[in-house]
């Protein structure tokens, strides 16, 4: 796999950075999985079932990323979903979504998808593309109960409706949920309250940003490598961040360039129940939502 890269077009603005009393550490290193999904695409899982507790709400993180076709030129064919949210962040490529609740959208070069599966949806994600690079990421957000039987709801953000701001070190930091040093993205939620940045970090630059100290946090490091205290995370390998009591944000430094996504969420604390792409708090809803596929009763 040769190196990939993207551009990005988003008009940017400054920020002053949050001064911290006390950074989060690196508890985890972890290691993603390769693996195929869909019709055959290649990807790696980083999230995976045996960390979805500890890093509730969020259930699962797929990062994908070649410039080879036959990687993902299958794409994903209509499949269902209950129960979650997913979003789909693009950082180079073109990909086609269509769903069974008459929603349709291109996704291209830096681009966000958000979809929330909510009581049931099919659908399928295929790329627009034969060749050049195809890169980024998919996230799985889980829905509290009350409303994990919501209607469907499916939005696109073409890459300059992403907020971006730009720090004193010339630290880009693209917001796309949540809320870092006072620039808002264009996606928050209530209950879960998720914050989603990519950042880009240049050569001996140190980036620094608030979370809730109630929010479970990762980095993922996706170019070069960056450093949260003592602990050295290298490309393709997420960092779980440390609960530690009185820690309210993240510094981070890199010696050469590196770019990274930080995703936080408020746990649900509420019982996980997963069957494939269907997540609920009970078996019995689980089985209500094989029950409703087969029989046709998604959206």
């Amino acid at each position: 796999m040769r190196p990939l890269h993207s551009t990005l077009e988003t008009a940017v603005n400054t920020a002053t950075q949050t001064t911290l009393q006390q950074s989060r550490t690196i508890e985890r290193l972890v290691e993603g999985v390769a693996t195929s999904d869909g019709a055959g695409v290649s990807l790696t899982r980083v999230l995976t079932g045996k960390l979805q507790q500890r890093l509730d709400p969020f259930l699962m993180l797929d990062a994908f990323g070649s410039d080879d076709p036959n990687d993902y030129i299958a794409g994903f064919p209509d499949h269902p979903h209950r129960g979650f949210e997913t979003v789909t962040y693009m950082l180079a490529g073109r990909m086609r979504h269509k769903d069974s609740a008459g929603h349709e959208g291109l996704l291209g070069d830096g681009g966000v998808q958000w979809m929330t599966a909510g009581r049931g949806v099919i659908h399928s994600e295929i790329p627009e593309q034969k060749d050049g690079a195809m890169e980024g990421f998919q996230l799985w957000l889980n829905l509290p109960a009350q409303t994990k039987m919501a209607e469907p709801w499916y939005r696109d953000f073409p890459s300059d409706a992403i907020p971006e701001y730009i720090t004193g070190e010339n630290v880009t930091v693209r917001v796309i949920a949540g809320s870092s040093n006072g620039v808002a993205g264009v996606v928050t939620r209530e209950t879960t309250e998720p914050l989603y940045l990519d950042i880009h970090v240049p050569a001996g630059a140190t980036f620094s940003t608030a979370l809730p100290q109630t929010h479970n946090a990762f980095i993922y490091v996706y170019r070069g490598a960056v450093r949260v205290g003592d602990t050295e995370v290298e490309s393709q390998r997420m960092g779980i961040l440390s609960n530690t009591p009185g820690a309210d944000g993240i510094t981070l430094s890199a010696t050469g360039d590196a770019r990274l996504i930080l995703v936080a969420g408020k746990p649900l604390h509420e019982p996980i129940v997963q069957y494939g792409p269907f997540v609920m708090n009970t078996q019995q809803e689980i089985h209500q939502a094989l029950d409703d596929y087969r029989n046709g009763h998604f959206a």
